[in-house]
């Protein structure tokens, strides 16, 4: 989307990262599964914050995968931590590091794709970043893993209390395997827009706690014939 609005093909684009994540009954999927999204509008006027640089970074790597036809995914277990999720997140923010001469304390915050609360924090450990930058956009011990829309699940909950001129590290996962990463610097418009939509913390204000009988009814898990 960025590409495609700085070669001028498009005035602005719209970032939309959104899942509904699935777990067999009984998986440890099942538990820490979540639904939600957040959406971005790209454009090169009126920026609540820069895109100063991204790097991406890719392999073959089939850690989660569904058959067509099959309900419910297949992950591959502990497969899914070192030679996946770490290997991709530490190489795609290593390179972009490398690319742009930072360093983790040039960022004011950093925000990793979060499909549990353990891989973010050691990740960021990994790579040199404290509790304080990723903190703020850590919403999985809260909502649980949103998957294509974690990283910007995270990024959103951050800019509802950046400041200007706060550098954000963002960094994507996707399985197969890919991850993106970018560095965003906010600007002094934050702080006139940001009240205009309702912030992360008033949707998870918003929650409505339900039992497991109705939640395995909406997600079509018990069939009533």
């Amino acid at each position: 989307c960025l590409s495609h609005v700085e070669s001028g093909f498009a005035k602005y684009g719209l970032a939309i990262g959104v899942d509904t994540a699935q777990g067999r009954p009984g998986d440890e999927l099942e538990y820490t599964a979540a639904s939600g999204g957040a959406a971005f509008i790209v454009g090169l006027d009126n920026l609540l914050a820069v895109c100063e640089g991204r790097c991406s970074w890719s392999s073959d790597t089939p850690d989660f995968w569904r058959r067509e036809g099959q309900k419910y995914p297949v992950h591959a277990g502990r497969f899914t931590g070192a030679p996946a999720y770490f290997k991709h997140i530490i190489n795609a923010a290593k390179a972009l590091m490398e690319k742009l001469n930072f360093k983790p304390e040039d960022f004011t915050y950093a925000v990793f794709h979060q499909p549990n609360t353990k891989f973010p924090i050691k990740v960021a450990q990994i790579l040199g970043f404290n509790m304080k930058q990723i903190e703020p956009g850590l919403l999985s011990p809260i909502i649980g893993n949103c998957y294509a829309g974690s990283s910007l699940l995270g990024l959103a909950a951050v800019l509802d209390v950046a400041k200007p001129d706060d550098r954000i590290l963002v960094v994507s996962y996707g399985s197969g395997s890919g991850s993106d990463a970018f560095s965003f610097k906010v600007t002094e418009l934050i702080e006139e827009k940001r009240d205009k939509a309702p912030l992360v913390k008033h949707y998870i204000e918003r929650k409505v706690y339900i039992d497991y009988a109705t939640y395995a009814k909406f997600r079509g898990k018990i069939n009533l014939g």
